[in-house]
Parts: C-alpha cells; structure tokens; sequence
C-alpha cells in the first residue's frame, strides 16, 4: 500500500466532525446505525465538497476582463473519411491574472484547450503528443469509444526518456508501481493516436487528462477543454447558433504570488509520491473562479436569446448557479441538453445545481432585460470571491430580424427507458473505509485495484445500479450512459433529467440510475469525478462482455 494511500487516514476528526454537524439528524442517524437510505439533510453543512487553498497573488476586482472563446480546432487532413486532428500537450506561460504570468500545462498550450467539434456518425482521430515532463492518459468524458481509446488511468502516453512503468522492479514511493500491475500497463512513447467514432446523438463533451494516481493535479495545470459533437437532429432546431452559442467551462484555481498555480501536491514535480497535503484529502477548491481560463470575465449580449455549454470543470467545487437579478419574465435558464445529449422537451430552471464534470445545455433570454443592464451569473454556494462567477452586460438590441425564436417545445427523440428493462441490479458504496489499518476513499469497500472488476455487464443491455455515499461524489461512468430513475426512494430532480454520465450523490443520499451498455466490450471504468478523490483511489474497472 502506497504513503498516499496511507494518507487519506488523515481524514479523520475533521471529516467525522463536518458529516456529523451537517448530517445530523435523519439521514445522520441512519448513517450511524450502518444505513444508507434516505435523501441527506440540506443544511449548510452538506454543500461542503472540498478544502479551500487561498492565493497569495494579488487578485483582480472581478468583470475586468472579456471572456475569452477557445478557439475551434482545425482538421489537419482526413483520412478514409475520418477527419484527423493533431493537439501537442505542452508548458506555456500565460496570462490569467493581469499583470502576472501562469505556467500551464495545456493542449496545444491553452487553457482551455482548443475546441474539438465532430459530427454524428463521422469518425473523429485524434493525434496526442506529449512534450511535458510527465506522462499523460487523454479521456473523451462522456464518448464512446473502444477501451484502448478511453484514456483509462493505465493508458499511459510517456515522454521522451520517462522511465516505463512496465520495466521498474522497485515499489519506492510510487503508487504507480504499488498499485498496478506490470501487464497492466499500456504505454505509448511520445504521441498516440485516440480513434473516437462519434456514434453519438449531438451533445457537450469535454476532455481531460486522465493519469493514474495524478489526474488532479494535472488538469488543475490545465489538462482539459471542451469536446462538442452535432447531429442533423439539433441542426434542424432553431437554437442560437455562431457567436450565440458558447461554451462556458467554469473551474475554480488558486495562485502564488509570482501567478503560478497553487496546489498542495506531495510532490509538486508530479514524478514521485503523488497525493495532497492531509488537510486536502477531501478534495481541493480554490478561492479564483475561472470562465474559459479569464477570472470572473465579462461579455457583452445583445438583448436576445444565448446558448451557453456549462461545463463545471473544477476538481472539487461543485455550484449551484443563478442569474442577478433574475429576468423580469420567464425562465432564468432553459436547459436543452444534459450531460449525453439534448433532452426530450426543455425544462425551465431558477437555479443550475452542478457537480463536478456534469454539463448543463442551456438558453438565456437576455431580451428579457432592458439595454445596458448588468446580470451577474452568480454561485450561491459560494462566499466572498467564489460567489460571482462572470457578468452580462446587455450591451445593444439585437439585429433587425436577427435573433433566434423560441426554444421549440420538441427538442429530440429520447427514449425514456424503464425499470423492468433492467436484467441486473448492482450496488456500488462510495465511503470513507477502514482498510488495513488506513481509512481510504473507496467503492464497496475496496481500493482501486487495476484488472479487478466489480462488475461484468453484458453489451447492449440495461442495468439498474444504486449508488451510495457518506460525502458528495460526483459519479461518473466512462462508455455507458444513464438516466436518473431516483433519488432516496422519490422522483429525481428537475435537473436530473436526459441522457447523463455524470450525477451528484449527496451525503447519505441513495441514487438509483438505470445504465444502457451500446458502443463496445472491454475494460471500462466508474469512479468519483472529485478528482483528488479519484487520485486516491475511488475508482473501480468494470468489463463490458
């Protein structure tokens, strides 16, 4: 067992303390007699999902900054009628906090990285250099792709002159060697090609860098960006479009004084001992909000109606987002899509609860507001800096004839899918567990353990899976998709709704979801979406068959 494995045995008294005050009483209660039903108690106390690391950098006044748009990446050739792209993870010095320089670690040396836009059903190659120090496992969050493609933690891509994993004999002190298995290992050197088929209904996608054991830190560096496929389906809606549909991937960060990031790694070099500092094991939240990598930015809107793609990027910030002030008339948020495509009819939300890695497909109609009004978009789990997130300006009245219409009433066809489908009901406990002697983030009790899988679902079937927790856990499942049947035994929420991958379980809180296995057999995975979390080993494979 690694050192920082060991280590998660320093959540102890202040974890024990923060669920004890903010859980007791029912869902408390039961958590102490050993019980996991019930929906948590929506106190203060529950929205906890991380420690806060402050800057020690001078911070910007927010809306100082325009938001900045990552740029759509282009094809550099196709090949048998798949569309090939090219992206190169490298360092570069940015600008984030004006005046000061950030070294990130970005694709193509962005933060956000370029946008990948495909199309349904046209295969999408994408070629992945590694020029950093360190190695990398490039994840399509939410796509469907054979496993050699998914970016599983133990698909390495190595840079020039990494040593490979496969070849050490030694343990040391990394988790890399104590915890996997040599023939568990999949290793390309410098670059790998990842093959995404794109047999998929349009949707918000993104990618991130999926590296066993340093996940976290490395997308707080800046290993992420947004990932869009479209369809005829959405083309055929009268949506906003162009300029009018944006994505927004939203994170939170923390800075030295000199503007570098601030993370309390182990081993801040990334190639040695990996983990956080003890305080941090709960997860890491900083005190700088990030919209498409600019703090707190500002856009100018014409008084027409917006697409906006919220992606919450953060590692372990999770947001309950608003509009201030809200509309005069109508719908703060018209949500279209989810986090695996467009729903069935929109549904009109106040307020936009989101976890770490789900995506919410939203229209704002800022004709609701009179020209030169304000409208800041605003994180009402937030306090001090982490409460605003960006600011509209509604700058000028929309082009004569220009501006889309209404969102339709019928957005796509979504199959409903119901309990009776499912041919297997499974269990999967995400818990803070005495094991050998360590407490450690688990599922069903167990570590991470690579090749092991808990579960053998069948391709091409649907399975009823509960998930349960003693803390928030942002569940994701790579390759299938899901649908949100219940949460404590009652209805999901509104924002449950549509084809997911990824869904907040609440402390204490019972979520039944109902899987559908297409796309490929093999070697896939579920873990918590709390990066640091995942780090420290709460994941678990399971093998399509």
């Amino acid at each position: 067992m690694s050192a920082a494995r060991r280590r998660v045995g320093a959540v102890r008294a202040e974890l024990d303390r923060r669920r004890f005050l903010a859980l007791a009483g029912g869902a408390g209660a039961a958590a102490a007699l050993g019980g996991t039903a019930g929906c948590g108690s929506s106190g203060a106390g529950d929205e906890v999902s991380g420690e806060l690391l402050r800057s020690t950098a001078r911070l910007p006044e927010p809306f100082q900054v325009p938001l900045p748009v990552p740029p759509v990446a282009e094809p550099v050739r196709t090949r048998g009628g798949a569309v090939v792209h090219e992206v190169e993870q490298r360092a570069a010095r940015l600008e984030i906090l004006p005046g000061l320089r950030t070294e990130v670690w970005g694709y193509d040396g962005r933060f956000p990285g370029p946008t990948f836009v495909g199309e349904s059903g046209r295969e999408l190659r994408l070629r992945v250099r590694n020029t950093l120090a360190v190695p990398t496992s490039t994840h399509l969050h939410g796509g469907v792709q054979k496993p050699e493609f998914d970016g599983h933690p133990t698909d390495l891509v190595l840079p020039s002159g990494f040593p490979d994993p496969r070849k050490r004999r030694g343990h040391g002190k990394h988790s890399e060697h104590s915890m996997v298995k040599p023939s568990e290992w999949t290793v390309s050197r410098g670059h790998k090609e990842y093959v995404y088929p794109l047999e998929q209904a349009a949707t918000t996608l993104w990618y991130h860098d999926h590296r066993m054991d340093f996940s976290a830190p490395q997308v707080w560096r800046g290993l992420a960006g947004m990932f869009l496929i479209h369809d005829d389906e959405e083309s055929g809606l009268p949506l906003p479009e162009d300029t009018r549909d944006i994505p927004l991937m939203i994170c939170d960060r923390a800075f030295e004084e000199d503007g570098s990031f601030r993370y309390p790694s182990l081993d801040p070099s990334l190639t040695g001992e990996p983990g956080v500092r003890e305080k941090y094991m709960e997860g890491v939240t900083g005190d700088v909000v990030l919209v498409n990598g600019a703090p707190w930015p500002e856009l100018e809107v014409s008084a027409e109606r917006y697409r906006f793609r919220i992606l919450n990027a953060s590692n372990a910030r999770r947001f309950r987002l608003v509009l201030d002030p809200g509309p005069r008339e109508g719908a703060a948020f018209v949500q279209v899509g989810s986090d695996s495509g467009l729903l069935a009819a929109p549904r009109s939300h106040e307020a936009l609860p989101v976890s770490p890695a789900e995506r919410f497909d939203v229209v704002v109609d800022f004709g609701a507001y009179p020209v030169g009004s304000t409208v800041r978009l605003v994180n009402t789990l937030g306090s001090g800096g982490t409460r605003d997130v960006m600011r509209f300006r509604v700058a000028r009245r929309p082009k004569r004839g220009g501006g889309a219409p209404q969102v339709p009433r019928r957005l796509a066809d979504v199959r409903k899918l119901r309990a009776a489908q499912a041919v297997a009901e499974r269990q999967f406990d995400f818990r803070l567990k005495q094991v050998d002697g360590a407490r450690m983030w688990t599922v069903n009790g167990k570590p991470y353990d690579p090749g092991s899988p808990l579960a053998s679902p069948r391709l091409d079937t649907v399975e009823r899976w509960r998930f349960t927790s003693d803390f928030h856990h942002p569940v994701h499942v790579h390759l299938a998709h899901f649908q949100v049947l219940a949460r404590g035994g009652k209805s999901p929420l509104s924002t449950d709704a549509g084809w997911k991958d990824t869904v907040d379980v609440r402390p204490y809180e019972v979520v039944d979801v109902l899987v559908r296995f297409s796309g490929y057999r093999g070697r896939y995975m579920l873990h918590c979406h709390n990066l640091e979390h995942e780090d420290m080993a709460m994941m678990a494979d399971f093998r399509v068959v």
